[in-house]
């Protein structure tokens, strides 16, 4: 479902879409050239976790963790909403952990978390990136912590 600002010039929507469309399918891929094309220069991640570098860096070193554990992640569009110069996308990942998590082994468990990404998207762009994920839920289906 894709919610656009009734007041917001075309152009300007869809280049907003643009950049949070080529952010979705770097995170379902892990295609680092969508993730150049859709983060600005100088992007800043304002909800950045201990030990991520800030910039680009941090969600290709994100996305390159992640997929160590589930390599085949994907990561689905459930909801976009576009008012202004901001972007919301709620998405849902899904995979199975095959791969190794810290000193975890996967045995093939089923993946399915949420996160919710709010974007400042400048000069067709993300200039600016406020995240939260269902942490808690990746983690007890990777067996990390108890249900």
């Amino acid at each position: 479902m894709v919610t656009i600002d009734a007041g917001l010039p075309k152009a300007q929507a869809d280049a907003e879409i643009l950049a949070a469309r080529r952010y979705a399918t770097f995170w379902s891929t892990g295609d680092e050239a969508l993730a150049h094309a859709a983060l600005a220069p100088d992007f800043t991640d304002r909800t950045l976790p201990p030990g991520r570098a800030q910039g680009v860096p941090g969600p290709l070193a994100a996305s390159a963790f992640v997929r160590a554990a589930i390599p085949d992640l994907t990561a689905s569009v459930e909801q976009l909403v576009v008012a202004g110069d901001r972007v919301t996308v709620h998405f849902r990942f899904q995979g199975h952990f095959t791969g190794r998590f810290g000193a975890v082994q996967g045995k093939g468990q089923a993946v399915d978390f949420i996160a919710t990404d709010l974007y400042r998207v400048q000069d067709g762009r993300i200039a600016e990136n406020w995240h939260i994920e269902d942490n808690l839920t990746l983690l007890r289906q990777l067996g990390v912590v108890a249900q």
